[in-house]
């Protein structure tokens, strides 16, 4: 079975347990509640721009800056706007389609349109 408790705060190590509503560190002893980590867990599911504003999927966005393509000679302009974007996990958390193809992008260079 995989062990699906998120790793102790403060030492981070993964050799938590849960204790009625807290999670305890069997290493360290740390404890903390186990409705902390649901919280954080929802706000890192929200992508946001980099004006702070929340992304859905189907907004229309603009770069902020001028972005090299990776392995490519190829630059997103600043100020392109890019419609219909798709929600990605990850490092880079939107996927969209531009003239150039099809890119994941960072949310910190993109603002909502």
């Amino acid at each position: 079975m995989p062990h699906t408790l998120p790793p102790c705060p403060q030492c981070t190590l993964e050799n938590t347990y849960a204790d009625g509503a807290n999670l305890v560190c069997a290493d360290c002893g740390f404890e903390w509640p186990a409705q902390a980590v649901a919280v954080v867990e929802e706000a890192d599911a929200m992508v946001k721009d980099s004006n702070g504003q929340v992304l859905q999927d189907g907004d229309a966005v603009v770069l902020i800056k001028d972005l090299k393509v990776k392995g490519s000679s190829t630059v997103l302009k600043m100020g392109t706007k890019v419609k219909s974007i798709r929600l990605a996990g990850g490092d880079h958390e939107v996927n969209c389609k531009m003239d150039g193809g099809s890119f994941m992008l960072k949310a910190c260079f993109l603002k909502k349109a």
